[in-house]
């Protein structure tokens, strides 16, 4: 890569490194297998970088590399082997509502990894409709109703844990 290319892709990535890993953590909820999804994604967009930074909407355009190896991580057999016979304990949030944003996760985590993708995108990337559609590769109504789909399980599954726990 000549070396102003390689400086154009050092400011974007530099620039979008957080949000790529916040966007990977809320689709696997696993930060080692977002690390590794964020570092696919950038590796894929370095190689392909001329033809990236050509493109109408270039975060788009990662977003889309980024869902795609987040749904391949999950279709290899792999990703479902526990490495150990209990998890680590980690260090819970300094910020409140650790409950609430368990549930949330959990909640998130249930839903199908198509209408997963588009909540994270629409809700906790402010992507717009349009943009989803176009990140994802998919129809503006495919979005919708994914969205629509995602949201009623979300709040189900609010309430549940609502009325479990006596709110």
């Amino acid at each position: 890569m000549r070396a102003e290319h390689e400086r154009e892709y050092v400011e974007y990535v530099t620039g979008r490194l957080s949000r790529l890993h916040r966007m990977a953590y809320l689709l696997c909820s696993n930060r080692h297998q977002a690390d590794d999804i964020v570092q696919a994604t950038l590796t894929s967009l370095y190689v392909h970088w001329r033809r990236a930074s050509a493109a109408d909407n270039l975060d788009a355009y990662v977003h889309r590399i980024l869902i795609r190896r987040y749904l391949d991580e999950k279709r290899r057999r792999w990703s479902r082997v526990l490495l150990g016979d209990a998890l680590p304990d980690l260090p819970a949030p300094a910020t409140g509502g650790v409950e609430d944003r368990d549930t949330l996760m959990a909640a998130l985590r249930a839903l199908p990894k198509g209408q997963r993708a588009v909540i994270v995108l629409r809700f906790l990337e402010d992507l717009s409709v349009e943009a989803t559609a176009e990140a994802l590769g998919c129809s503006v109504g495919n979005v919708k109703s994914q969205t629509s789909r995602g949201l009623a399980t979300l709040r189900a599954a609010w309430v549940t844990e609502g009325t479990r726990n006596g709110s």
